[in-house]
């Protein structure tokens, strides 16, 4: 039987990848890339761009097409089935990468490009490319002892297990809080398209009511708009402590402990590279230097930002006093009241707003600007392999119609849908011997979902 992980593929056939294709995929893959690197490095006289970086960059590209159709849908349709096979591999990939981060031919072999007289006939993405992987080379212990090379690989192994941990239970503390309301009244300030969401919550798992939960769209319009203080202060409460020790939920969902782990861990890495700390570690492949340079631009935005702030809630705090609140503003009050201080102010709210701004019309309406800056085309292509009804495709063409990449929108919220906004690679561009590999990415939302034949609603900003 095939293994559709393994198979020649344009774009995923998410319908067919299993949780049970994931590990042997993996472990195959990863052992003939060993034997393909042990390979290249074998018999050379010499080590040039055709016969060791651009072999080394499609055996990468290989194992990226393979894992991110994985790592994707681990983050969208999570199951107890997947999450145990991704889980189980990513020692393995940790283990993988970090011996060949730390593979001292290897690294000889490329620093002898850098340093040989091709170098500099090369194109600047080559060169670039060359560059990041001897200081990834060095990022990931090439120069260490022996002892030292074997703790940083036991460190890198226990923080993939540490940081996928840490997502897993903040996905489960959300999915599992959940409040059904039976009186309606209890929900007074909400707009019908809220409660309509809401009914339909409870409908999907079985319940006469109107059901809470804590995936964003709920959350925000229940702090929004919700007349009820103290069912502010619940879901407000239980939102901001998932996942931790003053949460309601289960205690294995705990994540103190994690993080207390991760930040050890990643202490003693940075350390055992010659780093002061962590943050310089981070840095050293991004653009700020060093940390004093971030910190100086944080704080230079706090000191420019925080006075307009205070006064901004000093206003905030005197209109919801003329309202009749009593004591402090706190933070289950703020969006309540700055949505009442705009309705007073401006005479309109965002749900007012919101039936001009339907999903498919502001996509079409972002297109057409982007399209407009980049003299490019966008166009909806149908009859794709998807994982999700709601999921769209779509293809980017130029001026002379030639493809210049494709995507993936996912944009509602569901139940086993990691929280918050992202973009992902599906298939990078690459430049191979039949032509260029056009890139694909994942962009994922978690916006209100439709609620039956309704569109979806955004707000205006």
């Amino acid at each position: 039987m095939t293994n559709p992980l393994l198979e020649e593929f344009e774009l995923p056939c998410f319908s067919a990848i299993k949780a049970s294709d994931i590990e042997p995929a993996i472990n195959r893959l990863l052992e003939s890339n060993k034997k393909k690197i042990a390979s290249l490095l074998e018999g050379q006289a010499a080590y040039n761009w055709d016969n060791l970086v651009y072999p080394m960059e499609l055996i990468d590209d290989q194992l990226s097409r393979v894992w991110s159709p994985v790592s994707h849908l681990n983050s969208v349709m999570n199951n107890d089935e997947w999450r145990e096979a991704y889980s189980n591999c990513l020692p393995k990939l940790s283990e993988y990468s970090t011996e060949i981060g730390q593979n001292q031919v290897l690294y000889l072999a490329y620093r002898s490009i850098k340093e040989g007289a091709e170098y500099s006939q090369l194109e600047i993405a080559q060169k670039k490319i060359i560059d990041n992987a001897l200081r990834d080379f060095e990022l990931s212990g090439v120069a260490l002892e022996a002892d030292k090379k074997q703790r940083y690989m036991d460190i890198s192994q226990a923080l993939s297990s540490l940081t996928n941990q840490f997502e897993e239970n903040l996905m489960d503390a959300t999915n599992a809080w959940n409040k059904l309301i039976v009186d309606k009244a209890e929900l007074a300030g909400l707009p019908d398209s809220t409660i309509d969401l809401l009914c339909q919550t409870a409908q999907q798992k079985d319940k006469e009511g109107w059901m809470l939960t804590l995936e964003f769209p709920c959350y925000m319009a229940l702090m929004t708009y919700a007349d009820n203080r103290e069912l502010r202060y619940e879901i407000h409460h239980a939102f901001v402590t998932r996942a931790s020790e003053q949460s309601a939920g289960d205690i294995a969902w705990d994540n103190t402990k994690t993080m207390a782990q991760i930040v050890g861990l990643r202490d003693e890495k940075a350390k055992l590279l010659g780093f002061e700390s962590y943050a310089d570690l981070s840095l050293a492949t991004k653009m700020a230097e060093k940390p004093s340079d971030v910190l100086a631009f944080l704080n230079q935005l706090a000191e420019r930002s925080l006075p307009m702030a205070k006064q901004d809630f000093e206003e905030l705090t005197e209109f919801a006093n003329k309202q009749g609140h009593v004591g402090d503003v706190e933070s289950w009050d703020v969006a309540y009241f700055s949505e009442k201080l705009r309705e007073a102010r401006y005479q309109i709210s965002q749900e007012e707003v919101k039936p001009y701004f339907p999903a498919n019309r502001v996509l079409s309406g972002m297109f057409a600007v982007v399209e407009k800056l980049y003299g490019i085309d966008i166009t909806e292509i149908d009859g794709v392999e998807i994982w999700h009804k709601d999921v769209q495709f779509f293809a980017i063409t130029d001026e002379e119609g030639v493809q210049r990449g494709r995507f993936y929108i996912d944009l509602y919220a569901r139940p086993h849908k990691r929280g918050g906004a992202w973009m992902d690679e599906c298939v990078t561009r690459f430049k191979k011997a039949a032509g260029v590999q056009s890139p694909v990415a994942y962009l994922t939302c978690n916006f209100t979902p439709p609620i039956g034949d309704d569109p979806s609603l955004l707000t205006h900003g």
